[in-house]
């Protein structure tokens, strides 16, 4: 089977789990995943009637005991603790419920780690609830970013992130050695091909997906636009635009980057598979009310395409080649816009402003320009 040897598990669970949702294409998936349609049609009947076990090349042990004492069950909880320093009473009570060890207040939970001696708050935590907004449905917007600088034992770590602003499904961590344009779209395409495209796609203003310019487009949000992602950026100095971002490497830090620092790439990348299986499959998560990412998610039905499409813009629209450094004109008037779009055609379409003109790249808006204030 030509799943990636690093984590079989992990991905014949997520091959089947999108494959089981609702209006779900078990073709385009199994082209996604390089695997025959046979062999998809096959686990999925060994999942449906097996479940996790049916996976395996082995009968596995039940995911639950039935009628746990109470000793054993708080033996869990501690066991769950001890595995996850960084989850709190509502998280382990939540996944033992998910696992069927038993139904377990939050409470009797923190109970339990204080009678065993567990010290509670190390991570944080405590703060007050506040109003969350998320889009409507999986993939229409994605959002992305860099978890700073984390240091190797030699040299340093870049870990990339991509998460689904409505599930909370991490559909990228990568452990990446620099944060060059050509490191992201490597790993996108891998995303894309994976899960589809989305509709949108947010980063902060940062290189290699913004230039801090007045237009703020790189030649990898050009690649974006071309095909047919839009891109957002967060407003300057605003971090809390991409909150579910921020609030996903705070958990990454507190529960994958304890620890001494990575011998390399590699150990990082082993580390970060699990913890992200994990954070998708199994640890509940408060903002979509105790469920996980998976639960949530569903693969995209826009499929990558390797090679960019042609576009036809709007009859009317005034189209012009962008030279080099941005430079371009419109009617005798001549300015500039970002240097990404240089030898691009893009289209200006007039307002209802006398003289104001917005300027389009394919389907996205990039500027707003207004002839009045251009002399000849």
């Amino acid at each position: 089977m030509p799943f990636e040897a690093r984590s079989v598990m992990s991905q014949k669970e997520e091959f089947v789990r999108l494959a089981l949702a609702p209006d779900a294409n078990v073709s385009a998936l199994c082209r996604r995943f390089g695997i025959g349609r046979t062999c998809g049609h096959k686990l999925l009947a060994r999942f449906r009637a097996e479940g996790d076990g049916g996976l395996a090349a082995r009968s596995r042990r039940p995911r639950s005991s039935p009628r746990r004492s109470p000793p054993e069950l708080e033996a869990a909880v501690v066991s769950l603790r001890k595995d996850h320093p960084a989850w709190g009473g509502r998280k382990i009570a939540g996944v033992l419920a998910r696992d069927g060890v038993g139904g377990i207040a939050p409470s009797t939970v923190t109970d339990i780690l204080r009678r065993n001696g567990v010290e509670l708050g190390l991570h944080g935590g405590g703060a007050q609830p506040f109003i969350r907004f998320e889009h409507e449905a999986p993939n229409d917007l994605w959002q992305m970013d860099f978890k700073g600088h984390v240091p190797l034992r030699q040299g340093r770590l870049h870990p990339l992130t991509v998460l689904d602003d409505h599930s909370r499904f991490s559909l990228v961590l990568e452990a990446c050695a620099d944060q060059t344009t050509e490191t992201v779209k490597t790993r996108l395409i891998a995303a894309f091909r994976r899960y589809g495209l989305p509709w949108r796609i947010a980063t902060d203003n940062g290189p290699p997906w913004g230039d801090g310019g007045r237009n703020n487009f790189t030649a990898l949000g050009v690649w974006l636009i071309e095909i047919g992602v839009s891109v957002g950026h967060s407003r300057p100095c605003h971090p809390q635009t991409l909150g579910k971002e921020e609030r996903f490497h705070r958990t990454l830090k507190a529960e994958a980057l304890q620890g001494p620092p990575f011998e390399s790439l590699q150990q990082a990348q082993h580390v970060f598979d699990r913890w992200r299986h994990l954070y998708n499959t199994r640890r509940p998560h408060q903002g979509i009310g105790g469920a996980v990412p998976f639960d949530r998610y569903r693969a995209s039905g826009r499929d990558f395409c390797e090679t960019v499409a042609p576009f036809e813009y709007a009859v009317g629209d005034n189209l012009r080649k962008i030279q080099q450094k941005g430079a371009t004109s419109l009617f005798g008037r001549a300015f500039k816009i970002c240097n990404a779009f240089a030898g691009k055609t893009v289209a200006f379409r007039p307002t209802e402003a006398d003289g104001v003109f917005d300027a389009y790249f394919r389907h996205q808006k990039i500027q707003t320009i207004d002839l009045n204030t251009i002399r000849r």
